[in-house]
């Protein structure tokens, strides 16, 4: 079979224009970025604001491992497979990061014949949204430094400079910084660091703002630091709101591309769900869902994370509602969290693949017994598998009563989701769905992190460092106890630790510190040794990338 990037290459898009004119959109609505890429206007959502919704269908995964999963190219074939049945369907997806392209997991548009296009340009620079929110970001730590430099006169206290600087490329060597060396025109002497862009909390926020005056007003709330009275500093105090809004005014707009079957699919934003709420826009959610009468859309990582911050940050705030969830799963990722390694994924073990059915055992009492949602278990074929592993995993969902199907999207695109794809059209129609957050109002900080800790990850407790508790004071203490739980922990493990696979049983949470985002409108819980700047792999994707005399691009996943 063909790489990822030849099967895109060879690919016949439709001219955009097109495109745009199949799903009704009118000239003077979106704004073409070459040939195969837009910009869709913020009046395009108001002009249809009283149109009914679609429905929803979030694509969610069990827990990562290296064996695979496939939960973007699911959701891209899924999407394909409710076209060829006929639908009016759509995508909503999260624009790739700079970091993992590059990293540990290269491209992430899809994969095989289940893609969104072009996929050399989504996973590079796109329409440039990431590089303005990484310049918008950049800015307000500039303002703030060169604000103590030139005076100081809001009594900053530079040890109390939350506000780091960000950019989309994995670098451990910049975590932890000084700033300020030499000269003294050189600026105020402190330590600092960098995250990576798409854990800034003004990707958050884009992802969040449901027009550009909320856009402005969740700028300006951004917590930058701390005075030597201990009082909080903002970034409308830093005066720094109306320029960092001119840098994102075209960020914020969602950008439309297509499948590799020539669906809509937009996408827009990308924060991570291992360090933030890992969830597209809500304005390209809302968009899709007045256009298309089916919008799929994905959460990052696993139901614990993606999922999660979807049911309780996301879907309470906008009054969304999935009608189903589809988890998707492997059998060699079964097996990985059975105890085999990943050079023996191959081999025949379908004991291995009962051992790692805990995993999916927990995702789905999750999302069935904790939230209350429809789902449809997806099994994403790879040529590897045996039928008698396969079979573990039917039999164990029709003992459950999860109705579940062969998902081959990768190998055969719309054509090999279609069982997928009636499933869950099935599963719409049977409207079962009684979907509620984990929590609400009424619980404390404390509480909220508890219920995340127990009833989804499996722990049987929270230990809190003394960082931690002296963070939980101030949030109290400033008002924010109110907040949702933006929980940043590893992607690899139901838990806090990568190594511990399948359902971790006898282990406690630790939380090392919390982050006030105040613009986002939520709390950024710090577990484990989770890092907000990750760094690359002995072997990055990177060595593998490069640009023939012809122009086309190789070793992009």
């Amino acid at each position: 079979m063909l790489s990822d990037i030849e099967l895109a290459q060879q690919a016949k898009l439709l001219p955009i224009n097109k495109l745009a004119e199949e799903i009704g959109l009118e000239e003077s609505e979106y704004e073409p970025y070459g040939r195969y890429k837009a910009k869709i206007s913020l009046e395009t959502l108001e002009k249809r604001k009283n149109k009914p919704d679609g429905k929803l269908i979030y694509v969610t995964a069990i827990t990562p491992t290296p064996a695979g999963e496939g939960k973007t190219c699911t959701a891209v074939g899924l999407t394909q497979a409710l076209g060829k049945l006929g639908k009016k369907v759509a995508v909503a997806l999260r624009e790739p990061s700079l970091g993992p392209t590059f990293g540990v997991k290269g491209g992430a548009a899809g994969g095989g014949c289940s893609q969104v296009l072009p996929m050399d340009e989504i996973n590079l620079h796109f329409t440039g949204d990431i590089h303005a929110v990484t310049a918008a970001h950049n800015l307000l730590a500039a303002m703030v430094d060169n604000h103590i430099y030139q005076g100081n006169t809001l009594g900053i206290d530079p040890k109390q400079v939350l506000w780091q600087r960000v950019m989309d490329i994995s670098d451990r060597q910049l975590r932890s910084i000084i700033v300020g060396l030499g000269r003294k025109s050189n600026g105020v002497l402190r330590e600092s660091g960098f995250d990576i862009t798409v854990a800034s909390e003004i990707m958050a926020i884009l992802c969040l703002a449901e027009n550009i005056e909320d856009l402005k007003d969740r700028l300006g709330s951004i917590l930058v630091a701390y005075t030597y009275d201990g009082a909080p500093v903002y970034a409308r105090d830093i005066k720094a709101v109306g320029a960092m809004t001119v840098l994102l005014k075209e960020a914020i707009k969602p950008n439309l591309v297509q499948t590799m079957e020539g669906q809509p699919a937009f996408i827009h934003g990308g924060p991570f769900a291992n360090i933030a709420h890992g969830n597209n826009s809500i304005i390209s959610t809302r968009l899709a869902l007045k256009i298309a009468d089916f919008v799929v859309t994905e959460g990052g990582f696993a139901s614990d994370l993606g999922a999660e911050k979807f049911f309780d940050i996301v879907a309470p705030k906008f009054n969304l509602k999935p009608d189903v969830v589809v988890l998707v799963v492997s059998v060699r990722a079964l097996k990985s969290h059975g105890g085999v390694n990943f050079k023996d994924l191959d081999a025949t073990n379908a004991e291995a693949v009962s051992r790692g059915l805990s995993n999916l055992d927990k995702h789905l009492f999750n999302l069935k017994e904790v939230y209350h949602l429809p789902v449809v278990v997806a099994i994403n074929k790879f040529p590897t598998d045996h039928e008698q592993e396969i079979e573990v995993v039917l039999n164990y969902c029709q003992e459950q009563g999860v109705p579940v199907e062969l998902s081959e999207v990768v190998a055969k695109g719309g054509e090999g989701g279609a069982d997928l794809a009636r499933g869950v059209l099935k599963t719409i129609d049977q409207g079962v769905n009684n979907f509620s957050p984990l929590y609400g109002k009424k619980h404390t900080l404390k509480e909220k992190i508890t219920l995340l800790a127990t009833k989804i990850y499996g722990a049987d407790g929270v230990s809190y460092t003394k960082e931690a508790e002296k963070a939980l004071e101030k949030i109290t203490d400033l008002g924010f106890d109110h907040f949702p739980v933006c929980m940043a922990k590893t992607q690899m493990s139901l838990s806090d630790n990568p190594a511990l696979k399948g359902a971790p049983k006898g282990w406690i949470l630790t939380v090392r510190d919390l982050r006030i985002s105040a613009g986002a409108g939520f709390i950024v819980v710090l577990a484990g040794n989770i890092l907000t700047m990750p760094g690359l792999p002995k072997s990055p994707a990177a060595e593998r990338v490069d640009l023939l005399p012809d122009g086309k691009i190789t070793g992009l996943f």
